[in-house]
């Protein structure tokens, strides 16, 4: 299991924490220390479509308005903070965000 994110998220770290408290082996990935590469954010966009951007963050907000426009793709290579957090891949399977369905999910 991957979890993608920030050190400084507080939804990663109780990601992560809530996981291996589970007992599952979690790689933490700094996406800030080790960007994604073409391929891994291709396929994380045509998982969750613009989703994978946090619109309401403070990232988001100070990009121009051409970025603002602009496909996920260059938003997150240009800011990996404005990544929606924490993307977590299990066995060829994503998921976004640490709601209750997602926690249902992964911690059974």
């Amino acid at each position: 299991m991957i979890l993608y994110g920030i050190p400084t998220c507080d939804t990663c770290k109780k990601a992560l924490k809530a996981l291996e408290a589970a007992g599952k082996e979690v790689t933490f990935r700094d996406v800030r220390a080790d960007p994604l590469s073409p391929a891994e954010l291709s396929r994380l966009v045509a998982e969750f479509g613009d989703r994978i951007i946090n619109k309401q963050s403070t990232t988001f907000r100070g990009f121009s308005e051409f970025l603002k426009l602009s496909e996920p793709e260059p938003q997150v290579e240009a800011q990996p903070t404005v990544m929606k957090r924490p993307v977590i891949e299990d066995g060829g399977r994503f998921w976004l965000g640490w709601e209750p369905d997602v926690q249902k999910a992964l911690l059974g």
